[in-house]
């Protein structure tokens, strides 16, 4: 039987990334997509409460069924493996995600929203990024890197609670591969003020990303810079364990 690979994302169901993937995923088993019916960027593991949660089949063919489901990146994974999936899915991707999620950016991305959720079920799971927004990415540059590691991932599986964000520059041929720490790093002047044409003001999220320079030359957001494609091994159980001792003085023993 052939593996099966749930995929979704946060830029919609018919972006190029995610195209792009399910027809690599198809070389490895058969896929299905469940994704947002359009952009849910920032998203996170964000789940829809106020609302039904919808989906339609947008393409069907042997080996591939395409959903776009009207919820969060997140909403997709559960509503796929509860709904959608004839069994438990063998592997959960995210993306391509049109758009850098190193760094910081883990913690904001509906990309590694899909991941994480697959994680949490103990699905192997594993994000694709690429740093440009752009809709016209010649992906074929990422093929090798990506057929590397939906290889080893369905091979060897993935620790408990750990899941993969892998980030690629936006470049034409790439120097390797690299496993790498979380970057560092600050979003600054993250909102535009403009006036209301009806009057009073209005904020637009914009922003720009400065990365700390204190971070490691193993970080992913210094080895992007340097031409490789980064693996960021990412855990669900988000405890400060080395916090434990320092903080022992808040714990409080009732008394018989």
């Amino acid at each position: 039987m052939k593996p099966l690979i749930l995929i979704s994302n946060d830029d919609g169901y018919d972006m190029p990334g995610i195209n792009y993937l399910a027809s690599v995923a198809r070389q490895w088993g058969d896929v299905i997509v469940v994704a947002p019916d359009g952009p849910r960027s920032g998203a996170s593991l964000s789940v829809t409460f106020q609302r039904p949660l919808s989906a339609r089949i947008v393409r069907q063919e042997t080996g591939l069924t395409v959903y776009a489901c009207n919820g969060t990146p997140t909403d997709c994974v559960k509503l796929a493996i509860s709904q959608f999936c004839p069994r438990r899915p063998d592997l959960v991707l995210g993306g391509i995600n049109h758009g850098d999620n190193s760094a910081v950016n883990v913690h904001y991305s509906g990309t590694m929203g899909v991941v994480i959720e697959g994680c949490l079920k103990g699905i192997p799971s594993v994000g694709f990024s690429y740093c440009s927004h752009s809709m016209d990415i010649d992906f074929q540059p990422m093929r090798p890197y990506i057929d590397k590691v939906l290889e080893y991932v369905l091979a060897h599986g993935l620790p408990q609670g750990v899941c993969l964000n892998v980030n690629a520059p936006d470049a034409n041929h790439y120097r390797g591969m690299k496993l790498c720490s979380m970057g560092s790093g600050l979003w600054k002047n993250e909102l535009a003020c403009m006036d209301h044409p009806r009057g009073g003001k209005y904020y637009w999220l914009v922003g720009e990303f400065d990365a700390e320079t204190r971070d490691t030359p193993s970080s992913d957001f210094r080895c992007l810079k340097e031409g490789y494609i980064t693996i960021t091994p990412t855990k669900t159980d988000v405890t400060a364990w080395e916090a434990m001792n320092e903080l022992a003085g808040l714990q409080i023993e009732a008394g018989g």
